[in-house]
């Protein structure tokens, strides 16, 4: 197995920061997937997008939870994403505000969905 390039490097640090311990768990699971899919996923996701200059890390999470919300469809992310944001400094009840705000544009169904998720991730984080 080759060394990890500069790009996946970047962007299991940030993954780090948003979530200790996550970089191992994600870069594993998708590891066992095939081994080019770190690279691809992550280093585009983490490395190419969210670590840009222009929107602080705290707003970028804020954003991701309103638009995996509205998605409805992604549950898992959502909860890790809810927790990262905690980490970057979003209060709980900015959280709260994220998530009743979807019930306005993508429905009452994705809020629910999303009220889930927040309870567990307020759980995880001590803060429920």
């Amino acid at each position: 197995m080759s060394a990890p390039s500069d790009r996946l490097i970047r962007a299991l640090s940030l993954l780090d920061s948003l979530e200790p311990g996550a970089p191992e768990r994600v870069q594993g699971n998708l590891d066992a997937f095939h081994p080019d899919t770190a690279e691809l996923v992550l280093g585009y996701a983490f490395a190419d997008v969210v670590g840009r200059d222009g929107i602080d890390l705290k707003t970028r999470e804020m954003m991701t939870i309103a638009m995996l919300a509205a998605m409805g469809t992604a549950q898992g992310q959502l909860e890790f994403h809810m927790r990262a944001a905690m980490n970057t400094g979003v209060s709980r009840e900015e959280i709260v505000e994220i998530v009743l705000q979807v019930s306005v544009y993508a429905g009452v169904p994705a809020c629910m969905n999303a009220i889930t998720a927040a309870k567990k991730a307020f759980e995880a984080a001590g803060k429920a």
